[in-house]
């Protein structure tokens, strides 16, 4: 069964990006497929272990986001999901793919796998095994932007940070004790719910009160956004403008982003609950293939252009398969090490 919910509108014409910008968006989007196609081929070749769960056909939630920050200056945290979201924040799509191989060359030094990818120097936060357990986190780092400016007098500390969640991560605690303390002390972050109608296999209308989440907004007095999130001008355009609000001081903003995933819960999951008519729906709306459209439409580029982001991209992947490969396993030795904070 198709949602009955519609998609928000939203005025394309409107969006005024330049060829740059929507290339970049393009480029990001692509390689979040590309990558995300490539681990469901080393997973069932045995090359990767344990649950993996893939991002296909929510890339415009992520790049339309994470392009909008900073980069290596604002934060970006994570859920289970995180692959891309880490590719989006700037981490080599290589140490992405090592750490994915349980490699010493990972970004989490092969302790992490695919469920917490993490890396400081991009300011990225971690994924999260536990649903809703990336949002206290990344309220406490927007806390720490909020202290050190007001508190500390720090002009620098104008950090935004990004939290990433699921529909049904609303549901939990967390949630609602983190906005309350975000509306509270006005702190910069952008809650972003990445609404893919399933929490595993629960549908998402089956689960909650208010199936409509950006609405649970007003509770706290913050603003509350619900963006197509299969557009990713349109989720550009709502993050351009919730950083603003962020980086200004005006506090927090809740965006519901309404997309889908095209695969199965993780690589293990054989998608039997979801109907052919709502994946056919689903499907018909590509994030990918609706902005290259776009960008044909409107001039800022030409066919052979994505196809040389797409050749450049596939040979990166290839390129970051061959380096997880050949990259070293953990030292036994080291087994206990990274538990603790280390000196420098």
């Amino acid at each position: 069964m198709v949602s009955e919910r519609t998609l928000p509108e939203f005025n394309t014409a409107a969006a005024q990006i330049t060829k740059e910008e929507g290339l970049i968006l393009y480029q990001d989007m692509v390689l979040g497929r590309l990558f995300e196609d490539k681990c469901a081929e080393m997973y069932y070749r045995g090359k990767m272990f344990g649950f993996v769960h893939l991002y296909n056909g929510q890339e415009a939630v992520s790049s339309g986001m994470v392009k909008a920050l900073r980069t290596d200056y604002d934060y970006v945290c994570s859920t289970y999901r995180d692959h891309v979201h880490a590719l989006s924040a700037g981490v080599p799509a290589k140490e992405v793919m090592a750490e994915l191989f349980g490699k010493a060359t990972g970004c989490s030094k092969g302790r992490g796998g695919s469920m917490h990818i993490f890396s400081a120097p991009h300011h990225f936060l971690g994924g999260y095994a536990f649903v809703a357990e990336g949002i206290p986190v990344a309220t406490g780092a927007a806390f720490q932007s909020k202290y050190r400016r007001d508190a500390l007098g720090d002009p620098n500390a104008d950090q935004v940070t990004v939290c990433f969640f699921g529909d049904g991560a609303s549901n939990n605690g967390q949630f609602f004790e983190c906005l309350n303390m975000a509306a509270l002390w006005q702190l910069p972050i952008i809650y972003v719910v990445e609404n893919n109608k399933w929490a595993i296999g629960m549908a998402h209308e089956r689960a909650t009160s208010e199936p409509e989440i950006y609405k649970k907004a007003s509770v706290f007095g913050m603003p509350g956004v619900e963006v197509d999130g299969m557009d990713v001008l349109a989720v550009h355009s709502v993050a351009r403008e919730a950083v603003a609000r962020a980086r200004a001081g005006e506090g927090p903003t809740l965006v519901e982003a309404l997309t889908y995933r095209f695969r199965g819960h993780s690589l293990a999951d054989p998608d039997e609950l979801r109907s052919t008519d709502e994946k056919q729906f689903w499907s018909g709306r590509d994030p990918i293939e609706k902005l290259a459209a776009y960008l044909l439409e409107q001039n800022l580029c030409v066919q052979n252009e994505l196809k040389e982001i797409d050749r450049k991209i596939q040979a990166e992947i290839d390129a970051a398969v061959k380096f997880a490969e050949n990259s070293s396993e953990p030292d036994p030795s080291e087994l206990y090490r990274f538990v603790f904070a280390e000196d420098e």
